[in-house]
């Protein structure tokens, strides 16, 4: 049988790749790496960079090649054959890395590798790969014995699995619920873009009305605009209750317990490497030197936000109260009533501003803006093999014409797609031995609404910045010039660092001359006008304390299950989701709600014992960009100094010295509590 996962394409072969292909492709790949890993192994020579570090990135390229591809398909065009396929890889591939990490005739490979002569000779890029593979060896058990190193397999494993079906469950539990409408009455207050794509969505399945969904596009427009609240409880309900033991389909997709076997094995698996929990073992990869930090870190933002996040819900409250009779709001109103009281302050709302928006145009000034701050260029390619007809494909050129990086888009909701956005790798840049550099490749996700057959496709200014986001991230990983993979773009970048990039970009969201950019309207080409600009930046620090600290309560909640893992007690999920609660939540929020069996960042992606990041990293973009501030929004050559010190570096230096590089000085927080308006 032939085999597009087999074959040499750079760019995967997406429309040829079936189910079928992926298992014997992955065991194939496995049994070749592991045969090649001996050979190097048994060489009596002393190992050097050509000899172990680049034959082994090599073995590394070609796994990634065939699993990347296959990874990406499982998230956005989820399928029953595709699933089973995917599930019966995972733990093989847990299996292959758990071997590497814990092979001891490697390790000492490495070790003599760090303590050979040559060394000193290395830059700076494969001193730091040397020296994180040393580290992530005695991260991955090698010192571990016997029953120990065999626990640690099973371990991960296990958590591979439960990871992949916590996913699965959130996917199925939206997939899972629809709300069928017949009334027109019941669609007081929604968009026109909305009720439109609630239409199309029931003339699919050949019903009367309209059908809205737990898709983000559906539930956000519900929430935040239908003037029905009966409408809008049953929305929130069924949303902040997916995959859990409560709501419409209580116990059906239930993250419970999965949930809690995922703390059990990281917890045991921290224990195993010598930690006392699990916030210590994520904390070893990253820029935050030990707990008390990031608790410290957390609970003075909190402390700085709150008293500003309380009064911001009393303005709310009242004006819930004299305008709509509201005596109390209940969890389904706060969306509701802030856009209604951000229409009343700033006569602005994310609705009116969606029809300035079009996708193409947002691109194109997206586009524009990287051209000054970094002199690449950005085109598109019309004949890549992509996996769905929405897909686009780029292609970024610098100022000299060199090609530098390529990726994908893939913007809209859709069923049997995974709901967020999110940026992620399809291939590594490295520069291969006979001299040439395998370019990297990257693919951006989201799920705005797609075109209908009245308009393009729309976004809100919030949508904007999220684009923005993870184009930032896009740059970082695309826009990197160091030629070794284990240091490449996004690899090696401290997790609470690599959102610098990303939360970067989205500040020139908000400036006029980028916004002119961007903007056109869909019908009359006009750009967004100069008060409506004025009255959106106005808005932009609106309710900025409370959601600075409802993102702190995430934070919080994340660190705390995994510092505070107790065996006897198991993790204790609902009980400190509340007492965080008690500490910074303004808003109400019902007892029913189960916000954490959705929260997919900490149980099936990267962030466990890490959501903190987001603020953190906050502090490093704000700080960034105010340089921007005090020297020149148009001043090009800080542009270019944030391209050479931040985005081409990737993970071969340490975060805080190449943000002191770039602005002169250790980071202040400062700028981000003027960002967020917690101060001014």
């Amino acid at each position: 049988m032939e085999n597009p996962l087999l074959e040499s394409h750079y760019l995967p072969a997406f429309s040829q790749i079936k189910a079928e292909h992926i298992e014997p492709a992955l065991d194939a790949i496995l049994a070749d790496n592991r045969r090649q890993i001996e050979a190097l192994l048994e060489r009596a020579e002393t190992p050097t960079w050509q000899s172990l570090v680049a034959p082994l990135e090599e073995l590394d390229d070609h796994l990634n090649a065939m699993w990347s591809p296959v990874g990406h398909l499982h998230a956005v065009a989820d399928s029953e054959a595709l699933r089973a396929a995917y599930n019966a890889c995972i733990p093989k591939l847990s299996a292959y890395a758990t071997e590497l990490g814990q092979n001891e005739k490697l390790y000492q490979a490495y070790k003599a590798l760090a303590e050979a002569t040559e060394f000193q000779q290395y830059d700076k890029a494969q001193k730091k790969v040397i020296m994180n593979e040393l580290r992530d060896f005695k991260l991955s058990g090698v010192a571990l014995t016997g029953e120990a190193k065999e626990r640690y397999k099973q371990i991960r494993q296990q958590l591979a699995k439960l990871t992949t079906k916590y996913e699965e469950n959130i996917l199925d539990a939206t997939q899972g619920w629809i709300y069928h409408v017949t009334e027109q009455a019941l669609l007081s207050g929604l968009p026109p873009h909305a009720i439109n794509a609630a239409a199309q969505a029931a003339k699919a399945v050949e019903k009367e009305g309209w059908l809205f969904n737990l898709e983000f596009p559906s539930y956000y427009a519900v929430i935040s605009y239908a003037d029905d609240r009966d409408f809008r409880k049953a929305m929130y309900t069924a949303y902040c209750t997916r995959a859990s033991d409560q709501g419409p389909n209580a116990g059906k997709w239930d993250n419970t317990e999965v949930m809690e076997a995922i703390l059990a094995l990281r917890h045991e698996l921290a224990q195993l490497l010598g930690y006392s929990n699990y916030a210590e073992l994520s904390l070893a990869t990253k820029m935050a030197r030990d707990p008390e930090q990031v608790m410290d870190f957390m609970q003075d933002l909190v402390q700085r936000s709150r008293d500003a996040a309380q009064k911001e819900f009393a303005e709310l409250t009242e004006f819930a109260q004299q305008h709509f009779q509201l005596k109390e709001l209940a969890a389904w109103d706060v969306a509701y009533m802030s856009e209604k009281l951000r229409q009343a302050k700033y006569a602005i709302s994310q609705e009116a501003l969606r029809p300035y928006f079009p996708e193409d145009q947002v691109f194109a000034g997206m586009f524009a803006l990287v051209k000054r701050l970094y002199g690449i260029d950005i085109k598109e390619d019309k004949d890549a093999d992509i996996w769905h007809e929405h897909v686009r494909f780029f292609t970024i050129y610098d100022e000299n014409g060199e090609k530098r990086g390529q990726f994908y888009t893939d913007l809209y909701a859709r069923p049997h797609k995974r709901g967020g956005a999110w940026m992620d790798e399809c291939r590594v840049r490295r520069r291969l031995s006979d001299g040439k550099v395998n370019i990297p490749v990257a693919y951006l996700t989201c799920n705005f609404s797609a075109p209908s057959e009245n308009s393009p496709s729309l976004l809100t200014h919030n949508e904007v910045e999220t684009l923005f986001h993870e184009f930032g991230h896009t740059l970082h990983h695309l826009l990197t010039q160091v030629d070794y993979a284990g240091v490449s773009g996004i690899n090696g970048v401290a997790w609470d660092a690599v959102e610098l990039p990303s939360q970067f970009m989205e500040n020139w969201c908000w400036e006029k001359d980028v916004i002119d950019t961007l903007s056109k309207h869909y019908k009359t080409g006009e750009t967004l006008p100069q008060e409506q600009f004025e009255r959106l930046r106005a808005a932009k620090t609106f309710q900025g304390a409370m959601q600075m600290v409802r993102q702190l309560g995430f934070s919080l909640f994340d660190f705390r299950i995994h510092l505070e893992y107790d065996s006897t007690q198991g993790g204790r999920v609902q009980a400190i989701l509340d007492e965080v609660r008690g500490l910074v939540d303004i808003a109400p929020i019902p007892k029913f709600n189960r916000f954490q069996h959705g929260f997919s960042h900490i149980f099936a992606g990267g962030y466990a014992a890490g959501y903190y990041s987001y603020k953190w990293a906050e502090v490093l973009s704000s700080d960034a960009f105010a340089r921007f501030e005090e020297e020149g929004l148009q001043n090009t050559s800080i542009g270019r100094d944030f391209l050479h010190a931040i985005l081409e570096q990737g993970g071969s230096e340490e975060p805080l010295d190449l943000f002191v590089k770039f602005r002169g000085r250790e980071p202040k927080i400062d700028a981000l509590l003027c960002h967020t308006g917690v101060s001014r």
